[in-house]
Order: structure tokens, then C-alpha cells, then sequence
């Protein structure tokens, strides 16, 4: 099938990158689950492509490798890295209409247009047979300025002037902030800044800001500042003291909670019914607690507390919304007209 053609032609240019001596047309085939024969039409398929295959003989026996002073076209990348920069697009997906999307896109169409038609063919069709699908994401197609000139604050240290609606109350107020981080979350842009009014670093969501302007002012990030230090306890984007949090998954949710990595804190243990026990030492903000309610009844919180207590009021809140009497469809308002 060509999906497998291409899945194990990917691999064959993984490995060939990767061996400077050259690797073995019977290894090749071991490590792809193939035959010889198909080990050689797959190279026939990179060399007619452009690809610097080439190989040499050593106690009779042929090895394969990529020439090293290959140039591919008139760009000095190595094959697997000029692949990585054709499936990276579908990465920037979430971050179409911005200056970041639309800077990686020129700089790919260079790329491409270094090599000749055969090599940028097949880099095509294989981008192609691998794809990176985003998942939910805001949208900034509308905030290209927005973000043009938080870039140029960070880069600048030049203090802004905004106008900014809150996520709670959606009221709107002029703020001044020294922009220390534009910092890209959750399918979302946000900006981390020291902001003049509440005199502590904060976090701004980029799509609720309404007017963004320079100001003549310029600003130093404070020594003590360390973004990764910063963010190491949030869940989210929100930055709350860590404490300790133990969440019970039930055996259904068990495997998908287990495989995946959700704070560099984490740690986990399988209980004797098949549950999963997750242990995380995070700020138990309202981003950590809506996390948990996406699993419905499939998780319990242990500990803290108050994070099992918010978490319990919202389920209790959610089941009376649906105890309520919905009104059917096309139901005419009492006192209306």
C-alpha cells in the first residue's frame, strides 16, 4: 500500500541519515520488516528522486549511506532535517494569519524552490502520507498587529499601553505592561507581563486585547525572573502556588491518562481494581479543575480538599442544570405579545 511505501521509505531516510559508515542491505531490511528486494526498489525511489544515496563495497558486501558533502538543491540541510521542515507546516496551522505562520510558510517556499522538480515531488507526496491534524485553537487572523508589536516590546523591552477586556467581568481597562514572554498555550497566544496597575507579572490572553500601542518608555525584566521557573507549577497558564494534588482515574480512563505527559511533575501508580492514581504538584487553579470535570465520573479527586470541593459544587451545578425542566422548542414567552 503506498501509505506503508511511504512510511517505510521515511524510516530508510531516518536511518540512512543517521549512519556515516553506511548501513548493510540486510540490516536495512531487518529493521523496515521487509525484503531485500524492497529495500533496493526504495532506494531506486530516493535516488531517482534526488536524494545523495550512495554506497560502496566492504568485504564483498554493499553498504548504503547519504553522501556527506551533499548539498540537496541549493539549501544546506541534510535529508531528515529537510523533511522535518515539510511536515513542521501543519504544526503552524493553529497560528495561521499571524507572523509566525505566515514566516515559516516563505521560508519552506525557499526551501522548496532550491530543489530541483523530482526531490520537491517527492517531498510532497511523502508531507503527504503524515499529517499533524491541530486540535481546538483560537483563531488570530484578526491580531496580526497585535502580535507584530508584543513581538517587538519583548524583543525591544519597550513598555506598552492597552486596552484589555477581562475574562471574567469582560470590562475593559487601560493597562501598561512590560512584556517579558509571548508564550503559545493550549491552542492559544498569551503574553506574560509585568503590568503597571496590579505591580506583579501577569498573564494576558492576546485575543482580549482591544488596542495595543508603543509607549516612549523602556523597561528592564527583573533578575529574579525565570519563565520556566515561573510556569514549572502552572496547569494551565495560570501561575498559583504548587500544592499537592492526587486525582483516581477509573480503569476506562486508566490507559489514556497513563500514556500521556501532563506536568513535568507527575507521577503515577496503577491500583489493584485497574484504576490509575495520578500525583501532580501544581497550582489547583479553575484550569486544573475544568481539566478534571472533562472526565466526567471517570475521575475523583483525592487531595486537596478545596480542589475536590470545587470540583464537586461544579458536578452538583452541572446535575442540577439538567434536572431542570428544559422549555420545548418554540415555547411562546407568557407575557409576550
Amino acid at each position: 500500500m503506498r501509505g506503508d511505501q511511504l512510511a517505510r521509505q521515511w524510516l530508510l531516510i531516518q536511518r540512512l541519515a543517521r549512519s556515516r559508515a553506511g548501513v548493510g542491505l540486510d540490516d536495512l531490511a531487518e529493521e523496515l520488516g521487509c525484503v531485500r528486494r524492497t529495500v533496493y526498489r526504495d532506494l531506486d525511489a530516493l535516488m531517482y528522486a534526488g536524494f545523495p544515496v550512495t554506497s560502496e563495497k566492504r568485504d564483498g558486501k554493499a553498504y548504503y549511506r547519504f553522501l556527506d558533502s551533499f548539498e540537496m538543491g541549493q539549501v544546506p540541510f541534510t535529508p531528515d532535517e529537510l523533511l522535518a521542515l515539510a511536515f513542521s507546516e501543519d504544526l503552524l496551522k493553529t497560528l495561521e494569519g499571524t507572523v509566525f505562520h505566515d514566516s515559516i510558510r516563505a521560508a519552506l517556499a525557499k526551501v522548496r524552490a532550491g530543489l530541483g522538480p523530482e526531490l520537491s515531488g517527492y517531498l510532497e507526496r511523502l508531507s503527504d502520507g503524515f499529517r499533524v491534524l491541530p486540535g481546538p485553537h483560537k483563531r488570530y487572523e484578526a491580531f496580526r498587529d497585535t502580535i507584530r508589536t508584543l513581538n517587538e516590546g519583548v524583543l525591544e523591552n519597550v513598555t506598552l499601553e492597552m486596552q484589555y477586556r477581562t475574562g471574567r467581568t469582560g470590562e475593559e481597562k487601560t493597562r501598561r505592561i512590560d512584556p517579558y514572554k509571548v508564550w503559545y498555550h493550549g491552542g492559544a497566544l498569551y503574553v506574560l507581563a509585568f503590568d503597571h496597575r496590579s505591580e506583579e507579572i501577569r498573564t494576558f490572553s492576546v485575543d482580549r486585547i482591544r488596542s495595543l500601542e508603543r509607549t516612549d518608555e523602556r523597561f528592564v525584566v527583573a533578575d529574579d525572573f525565570d519563565f520556566d521557573a515561573y510556569t514549572a507549577s502552572s496547569f494551565g497558564v495560570v501561575a498559583d502556588p504548587p500544592v499537592s494534588v492526587r486525582i483516581r482515574f477509573s480503569p476506562d480512563w486508566a490507559t489514556h491518562v497513563g500514556e500521556r505527559e501532563w506536568h513535568a511533575s507527575q507521577s503515577t501508580r496503577t491500583l489493584p481494581d485497574g484504576s490509575l492514581e495520578l500525583a501532580m504538584e501544581v497550582g489547583a487553579t479553575r484550569e486544573l479543575a475544568s481539566w478534571i470535570l472533562s472526565f466526567g465520573s471517570g475521575a475523583v479527586v483525592l487531595e486537596p480538599p478545596s480542589l475536590r470541593e470545587q470540583v464537586r459544587a461544579e458536578l452538583a451545578d452541572a446535575l442540577s442544570a439538567y434536572e431542570r425542566r428544559p422549555r420545548p422548542a418554540g415555547h411562546a414567552s407568557e407575557t409576550g405579545g
